[in-house]
């Protein structure tokens, strides 16, 4: 591990503007957020609470003094510490012992003497130390993934493994009872039961009607309780936000999760999630619950997310201009046609214009600090109810100005730096509003009722023929597409923005004409570099041990230059010095119209069809052929961890009751002030 580079989540401007009524339902909402550290450490590894819990317990041994530690036994160096810093602040940053980003272990930068001699201080040290000594400098396991040699995943625990099999035989159980997967982990017992832990503060056992007639059918249990004691703790919080809630629908969904977190129901979550929908343009803004599936190898579990933060309205102005044009340029995209308004048989006849707002994070309880997120998850909901979109302003302009990937010439890189927060501020915009926002699936609703003409279906714009694959009875996006969901769905949403991005007409809505400062053609320009910048990082976190990808935008990236490089007709091309250990992206701006927008619209297209039509085969052999890392491209890995820039950490603030008034604590930029903010959070 390098020593990170470390950034501050700026929030008091905002929150110094708020009410004392907002700044004590935020203070209770952000506590929310905060209690479900322990659920997600839980998700992560076995070993990560007892390393979490000496971090903290390591802390208060020596009062944040960190010097006072050196030459403990005789052992612990200045440079051993260092080291530990950087660890404990890499792993909260992440909530775990694995990036939030990518999924790959880190292992700290010191011994396991000093280690030792650390634990040695207390007994409140060395009992988490003797949970976690050999497993903290364990690799493999290299990554998460499905459990075996090389990987592992705590979302299936226990000492036997879950084969696929498995999974698929609980997964008809479960539709067969209408249980969601999202606040599940699965065990497998000695006896070859399988155990499926449902989070929520209720505990109870039932067993499930077997899946099979077989008389080897194994049995199944669900067992409520699983992040019993976080769960509870979340409850009580968002009670006690409710008194302070802004109107009845905020204190409707505060009821429907708490319904949801108390029973493990996550029918009462999907009410949660239409109310929240419904909730337009609050001061402050907040998502809660088990969001994410990113990290489970099967596609379908959830990492529990906890996010509170603060809208801007000036910034805000500016995304409404671009929602109440949305309409003219989806009629932009590949599979627009004349039906449908100009929209196409694939597309929603009525596009909801989505409450998008810009917020700045006061709480982000997650392993990874999204830029942008579209919520919900569940795509009947987002078709038939709506959706909302969000940046995180103040997440977003740190990475503006992180170090960046050495992949740009020289000559190029004061320009690139200048235009990139312009082209990526807006390719985020309209990956979240227009890539995961449009999009109509073709279902089968019920037996013999389809939500498209069965007997005269539509033309596949692929094909020019009728349609013959759609979404049966209770199929659903993610459980036909399973581990391509995620990482297909955020390939799409980031190809619509890529796409638009060169359309003079939308440039002109964010700002940017041929005579502005930063020039429309210049954030065109940087977008197709940050695409070639992107694919290559994106190799980082592609695990040549298990040959797998370890994050679904960074495979999402790579798949888009590999598109550019073998159809674009050099658009981009990247050249390759080994010896060096250099990489370099060039943009062709003359072909970036004739080449490179027709290549990444004809991938779209494939994609959004492909998630239309519920042609899961197709999807797979055309996704895995443009994401597979063979040849060159594991040579092009090599260099690109050789030029790996330092980790990007991010410090942010807490709330604290004071007097019945809600104050606000900031902390230094740096690693130690990133451990006294977890300390203060007392999780």
């Amino acid at each position: 591990m390098e020593p990170p580079q470390v950034y501050r989540l700026e929030i008091a401007h905002l929150f110094n503007d708020l009410s004392e009524q907002e700044k004590l339902y935020s203070h209770y909402m952000a506590r929310a957020a905060w209690s479900g550290t322990r659920i997600i450490l839980r998700q992560v590894s076995p070993e990560s609470p007892a390393i979490f819990d000496f971090i903290l317990a390591l802390y208060r041994s020596c009062d944040g003094d960190w010097s006072s530690v050196v030459g403990q036994g005789g052992v612990v160096t200045e440079q051993d510490m260092a080291g530990f810093l950087e660890y404990a602040a890499t792993f909260l940053s992440n909530v775990g012992n694995y990036y939030g980003s990518g999924d790959q272990k880190f292992v700290p930068r010191l011994s396991r003497g000093a280690l030792e001699a650390l634990a040695a201080r207390s007994p409140r040290l060395n009992s988490p130390y003797a949970e976690f000594k050999d497993a903290i400098f364990a690799v493999p396991p290299f990554s998460l993934g499905f459990p075996g040699e090389r990987a592992q995943s705590s979302y299936y625990p226990g000492e036997l493994m879950v084969t696929k099999d498995d999974l698929e035989y609980v997964s008809a159980c479960m539709d067969a009872q209408k249980i969601y997967p999202e606040n599940t982990r699965l065990r497998k017992t000695k006896d070859g039961t399988l155990e499926i832990l449902q989070g929520s503060a209720l505990q109870g056992e039932t067993s499930l009607p077997p899946g099979s007639s077989a008389s080897s059918a194994p049995s199944v249990k669900l067992l409520q309780g699983d992040h019993a004691a976080e769960l509870q703790t979340i409850c009580e919080n968002l009670q006690n936000a409710a008194g302070y809630a802004a109107n009845d629908t905020q204190r409707k969904f505060l009821a429907e999760y708490i319904e949801s977190f108390r029973t493990g129901d996550l029918e009462a979550y999907r009410d949660a999630q239409r109310t929240w929908i419904s909730d337009q343009a609050p001061k402050v803004e907040n998502i809660s619950g088990f969001v994410e599936p990113y990290r489970d190898p099967y596609g379908v579990r959830a990492e529990f997310e906890g996010l509170v933060a603060i809208a801007d309205p000036f910034e805000t102005k500016l995304l409404t201009r671009l929602v109440e044009n949305s309409d003219q340029f989806i009629r932009r995209l590949p599979w627009a046609g004349a039906e449908n308004n100009g929209k196409g048989a694939f597309e929603k006849t009525l596009f909801e214009p989505p409450d998008f707002a810009s917020i700045h994070s006061l709480a982000y309880c997650s392993s990874v600090i999204f830029p942008g997120i579209n919520l919900p998850n569940y795509n009947d909901i987002r078709q038939d109810v709506g959706f909302k979109n969000v940046i995180i302003a103040n997440r977003m302009a740190v990475e503006s100005t992180a170090v960046q990937w050495p992949f740009i010439d020289p000559d190029e890189l004061p320009a690139f730096k200048k235009h990139k927060h312009s082209a990526y501020y807006w390719w985020v915009v309209l990956h979240e509003l227009l890539g995961h926002g449009t999009g109509r699936m073709m279902v089968e609703q019920s037996p013999g009722q389809y939500n498209f003409d069965v007997a005269n279906p539509p033309l596949s714009p692929l094909t020019g023929e009728p349609i013959r694959s759609w979404y049966r009875p209770g199929q659903t996006w993610t459980g036909q597409f399973g581990d391509l969901a995620t990482t297909v769905d955020e390939c799409r949403a980031e190809l619509v923005g890529a796409y638009l991005m060169d359309d003079k007409e939308l440039l002109v809505l964010f700002g940017f004409t041929e005579t502005t400062e930063i020039r429309a053609s210049d954030v065109t320009y940087n977008l197709y570099q940050q695409l070639g910048v992107d694919g290559l990082r994106g190799l980082a976190n592609f695990n040549v041990d298990s040959m797998k990808w370890g994050q679904s935008h960074s495979r999402a990236h790579f798949a888009m230059l590999k598109c550019l490089l073998t159809e674009g007709g050099g658009c981009v091309v990247v050249q390759h010095d080994s010896e060096n250990k250099t990489l370099r992206v060039k943009v062709d701006k003359t072909k970036i119209l004739s080449h490179g927008k027709p290549a990444l619209g004809q991938m779209l297209l494939r994609l959004h069809m492909y998630r239309c039509t519920a042609d899961v085969q197709a999807c797979r052999e055309y996704y895995e052929g443009l994401s597979r890392v063979d040849g060159e491209y594991l040579s092009w890995r090599e260099t690109v961890l050789a030029n790996k820039p330092p980790a990007m950490l991010n410090v942010q603030a807490n709330t604290f009751l004071k007097d019945g008034q809600v104050v606000l604590k900031q902390y230094a930029a740096s690693v130690q002030g990133i451990i006294e903010s977890w300390v203060d959070r007392n999780v």
